[in-house]
């Protein structure tokens, strides 16, 4: 999930806590209409052999639109699966383990509130990007920290290392985030919750993200 420089913000979906049923239809639609830089799957409660059963036609879909499929929270799920990363919550392991484990090559994100201080430590353990949030209220979780558009900008004039704004971001709320310079904007509900479906959507941000 390296980040394309001639695209300012690019969109970093977030799978819903269900991705059976006909979520892989939906993935295909959203991602057919328009390119996503990586995709999360994010499951909680499941053992990692249902966890894998559900990853594989997601991460057939992914490969198949050149996004990224980073796991949420789980470096051996990540293994398993041959991830292209691995997000971590700041209880969620070290990223000089997850490195360790998953090579070189995986994309490695950390979770860091709203906080500067476990940001430059995520950046200095070697994640390959940094999230703060959340920056709106949301439905997807419970939300513990707030963060304010201003340490994006802080972290854009301190630091090359990339950044994901996280929380509650949807089409109508998210052009602050893009001018205070997020590089990717992570959504969930945002998409699939979207009345006229995940397509309309992600060309709604596609929009938006093209200026």
């Amino acid at each position: 999930m390296t980040q394309d420089t001639s695209v300012p913000c690019q969109l970093y979906l977030i799978s819903p806590l269900d991705v059976g049923g006909d979520f892989p239809a939906r993935l295909e639609e959203a991602l057919s209409a328009a390119p996503v830089a990586a995709f999360q799957f994010r499951v909680k409660e499941l053992d990692q052999h249902d966890a894998a059963r559900l990853a594989e036609p997601l991460q057939a879909i992914c490969a198949a639109h050149d996004t990224a499929f980073i796991v949420n929270d789980d470096v051996a799920l990540a293994k398993r699966l041959g991830a292209d990363g691995v997000h971590l919550g700041q209880g969620d392991g070290d990223p000089k383990e997850a490195r360790r484990i998953l090579g070189a090559d995986a994309q490695i994100g950390v979770t860091c509130h709203a906080s500067r201080h476990l940001a430059m430590e995520a950046g200095e353990a070697g994640a390959d990007y940094v999230a703060f949030g959340a920056f709106f209220p949301t439905t997807t979780k419970t939300v513990e920290h707030h963060a304010d558009p201003e340490i994006l900008r802080w972290w854009q004039s301190m630091f090359e290392l990339p950044c994901v704004a996280i929380g509650g971001i949807t089409v109508d709320n998210a052009a602050e985030l893009v001018e205070a310079g997020a590089d990717f904007l992570a959504v969930s509900g945002g998409v699939w919750a979207y009345p006229e479906g995940p397509a309309a959507a992600i060309k709604r941000f596609e929009k938006l993200l093209a200026g």
